[in-house]
């Protein structure tokens, strides 16, 4: 097997104490320009999932090409990302972050402009291959430079910077492309980020911390195990993608004449998908130092973490396809008012987040993660309660306490993600912090297809069911939460 094993230590000396103890974060100067870095780079990443869809007509009709394909110039940045998160996050580990996220700009930069000048559609969806790639080495270890640039005790505020910049970017994508849309053509969707890539690359260069420790004995990559990781996800995604959830979750889900053999193959491919991550993870079992990190999963508060994570992911987003059809097909909303209503959650996560980072270390990770699934638990309860004929109000302090439980929630959990390995394993935690999130959000959209396919959205059964089931995984993901009080791996 073709292997790179861990090598010498890597550049330090900027970094260390006299003794060679390793500095505590960096000096506030320098963190804040870390940070502005670390936040550029996070928004044209998180922001680029996104930002196309409002110009997918558009680019099909100026393309020649179909609905069903045009669709690709989505998929194929989420799955280059999806499937890359967890192999560079290990890299990190082994050659540095600083070198894995400097190298991601980069690549992410000169595929936008190769996406910017794209011809045909072919064109455009291999630039966004290389463009998830490249968000994949930028978002694989954004964690891990956070850890780097603050000192422990200030930690909670780093990681409440960075949930907040996820959940504003996360929803700024349709506004942003709606912007420059209504001044230039798509092409420029894509333009947008090579001055912002220039730019952050620059800084970069200067502001980003060396890793501090060598790289644990026995870290190794391996084409086998990167390969496998590939497979396994590409698979699951596509599987997820077939049963028609992210652009259609009715339609492809509903069991309508004609759709049966569809599905059976889109549950095939997922089955493969599973079949694919058990020959991978028997195979990690058996690494010194796995790329899929299960000795990790072995330290109990880092487990009861991830499990939070991915069940409260996997509540918000059969709560975020489930909502709209709840809001247009049984309240009556217009898609204006819908989209006014459901903001009230994220915008809520936006008001939380920086309070989040200010009770960490104040409270445990556990019981404010647990306080805030609660929350979210019952708002999603409340959702699914509504009365015949809700007012705007009645909805909008609903979401809003969804939001405000989920923004309580992610700071603290994302925290105890980070921390709790040792820190030559900071990459591999890092990585685990978007797997965690792709993977709840998978599991989702799974759940809500089978719930779709027994019943109908549009009389309003399915999305409440689908609700019902949201608050059940919220409410699962706070015993995860409140279970880690009782460990005594974390410090907190």
């Amino acid at each position: 097997m073709n292997t790179v094993r861990a090598g010498a230590t890597l550049p330090v000396a900027e970094h260390t104490k006299p003794h060679g103890e390793p500095i505590d974060g960096l000096a506030p100067t320098e963190r804040r320009w870390a940070m502005l870095v670390i936040i550029l780079g996070l928004i044209v990443a998180v922001l680029d999932g996104t930002i196309v869809n409002l110009a997918l007509p558009g680019i099909a009709r100026e393309l020649q090409a179909s609905p069903s394909q045009s669709i690709w110039v989505v998929n194929a940045y989420q799955i280059a990302t999806l499937v890359m998160l967890l192999p560079l996050a290990s890299l990190g580990d082994l050659v540095g972050y600083r070198r894995v996220y400097l190298v991601g700009m980069a690549v992410f930069t000169l595929s936008s402009l190769a996406a910017t000048f794209a011809n045909s559609l072919g064109t455009l969806i291999a630039a966004r291959a290389f463009q998830g790639l490249g968000a994949a080495g930028i978002m694989s270890v954004n964690a891990a430079l956070v850890r780097l640039t603050y000192p422990s005790s200030q930690l909670g505020k780093g990681m409440a910077i960075n949930s907040l910049v996820v959940a504003t970017s996360s929803v700024a994508g349709p506004s942003v492309a709606a912007a420059i849309l209504s001044v230039a053509s798509w092409p420029w969707l894509f333009a947008i980020n090579v001055p912002l890539g220039i730019v952050t690359f620059a800084l970069g260069m200067r502001a980003l911390p060396f890793n501090r420790v060598a790289p644990a004995a026995g870290l190794r990559f391996s084409p086998v195990d990167v390969t496998l990781n590939i497979l396994m996800f590409s698979l699951v995604f596509l599987g997820v993608d077939r049963l028609g959830v992210r652009e259609g979750p009715v339609q492809g889900a509903a069991g309508a004449a004609g759709s049966v053999g569809s599905q059976a193959s889109a549950w095939a491919i997922l089955a493969a998908g599973v079949a694919v991550g058990v020959v991978y993870l028997m195979r990690q079992r058996k690494q010194a130092v796995p790329l899929f990190p299960i000795d990790l999963l072995r330290i109990p508060v880092f487990a009861l973490s991830m499990g939070t994570s991915v069940a409260a992911f996997c509540a918000q987003m059969l709560a975020y396809i489930a909502l709209p059809f709840l809001l247009l097909e049984v309240y009556g909303r217009s898609h204006i008012e819908a989209g006014l209503l459901i903001t009230a959650w994220p915008l809520a996560i936006v008001v939380m987040a920086p309070i989040a980072g200010r009770l960490i270390g104040r409270y445990p990770d556990g019981l404010l993660g647990g306080i805030g699934l609660a929350l979210l638990a019952s708002g999603l309860a409340l959702l699914a309660a509504l009365p015949a004929h809700p007012g705007n109000a009645d909805i909008a302090w609903r979401m809003a306490l969804c939001g405000l439980g989920f923004g309580l929630f992610q700071s603290p959990n994302n925290h105890t993600i980070v921390t709790s390995p040792p820190a030559h394993r900071s990459g591999a935690a890092s990585g685990m912090l978007g797997t965690a999130r792709l993977t709840g959000q998978t599991l989702g959209a799974v759940v809500l297809a089978a719930v779709f396919s027994l019943w109908s959205p549009h009389g309003g059964h399915g999305p409440v069911v689908a609700l019902v089931l949201a608050a059940s995984f919220a409410a699962v993901a706070a015993v995860f939460s409140t279970l880690r009080l009782k460990t005594t791996s974390h410090g907190n």
